[in-house]
């Protein structure tokens, strides 16, 4: 019999990419969603949709209701702990088998951000929760990239406050297809397991700037900038100051070499290597190069 797999922040990167690995397995998936916006779309793809909030434990027992395995994911905020809590508590209630969760790397109740301490919080209460669990702790995904994708296709540089950090950094599409592999695999497999996954090498962003050129056939460079330009540039976009504060926090562990951790968890799990910043970029290219209208544009300048 088909197992039903919950996934919680159904529209994310990682739970978007999920579903695509898990299209044509036989699951039975159902999508929780807080408002009916986002559920119009994933409906039309012919999921089942719940509309509930982990932030409301009333309004969780339908989404869990019949759910073997639960994918959760707690949006980063200082009540992440909180939304993980509603969410297991709805599903010991439901009696939901498994719960495969999305942490963040080197999480632990020491770590030098915020993050990682509410994460750690999460990961010991799934773990104590009484039922099967795997705990996915990715490293800096590769898709972080995309929001400096106008820059680079506008101007061929970028900007970031890592100096000459180097990271393990991911591609989502790795993390969703190994979380894919745990739900599918029998639950026992990989009950009480904490995976840190990372993609096949660390890497300084002026090492992701080469690549960048290889793959794009145009020059990319990367401008390291101060915490405080970086905060004022987020700042500016509208992103929430506790946002703001933790991306500042990681960069200043990333800068003190925090971040230059690999494993071999991916291809242990995937029977594969991960993908390298270079498939990244080539399969995103389009993201990071000038529209054909902008050329056209230019030429006539």
């Amino acid at each position: 019999m088909s197992r039903t797999v919950l996934i919680t922040g159904a529209t994310g990167t990682v739970s978007t990419a999920l579903r695509k690995a898990l299209k044509g397995a036989d699951v039975k998936l159902r999508a929780l969603v807080r408002d009916e916006a986002s559920a119009d779309g994933l409906r039309q793809q012919g999921l089942d949709v719940v509309i509930a909030d982990l932030n409301d434990p009333r309004s969780l027992p339908a989404a869990f209701e019949g759910v073997q395995d639960a994918w959760l994911l707690t949006p980063n905020g200082p009540r992440a702990p909180e939304h993980n809590m509603n969410a297991v508590w709805a599903a010991r209630q439901a009696g939901v088998e498994r719960i495969v969760r999305l942490s963040v790397v080197r999480a632990a109740h020491d770590a030098p951000n915020r993050s990682g301490r509410l994460h750690a919080l999460s990961d010991r209460e799934t773990e104590r929760c009484g039922l099967r669990w795997t705990i996915l702790r990715p490293h800096w995904f590769m898709q972080n990239l995309l929001n400096e994708a106008s820059d680079i296709a506008a101007t061929g540089t970028f900007s970031l406050n890592m100096a000459a950090a180097r990271i393990g950094m991911i591609d989502a599409r790795d993390i969703a297809e190994c979380a894919a592999r745990v739900l599918l695999d029998d639950p026992d497999r990989h009950h009480g397991q904490t995976y840190t996954l990372t993609g096949p090498r660390s890497l300084t962003f002026d090492e992701v700037a080469h690549q960048m050129s290889l793959a794009l056939d145009r020059s990319v460079t990367y401008l390291p900038v101060s915490d405080d330009a970086k905060r004022k540039t987020l700042l500016g976009y509208g992103v929430p100051t506790w946002i703001v504060d933790m991306l500042e926090e990681y960069a200043q562990a990333y800068v003190t070499g925090w971040g230059n951790v690999t494993t071999d968890t991916v291809a242990d799990l995937l029977g594969r290597p991960p993908r390298d910043i270079a498939d990244f970029v080539r399969d995103h290219a389009s993201a990071f190069t000038p529209a054909a209208d902008d050329n056209r544009n230019q030429d006539r300048g």
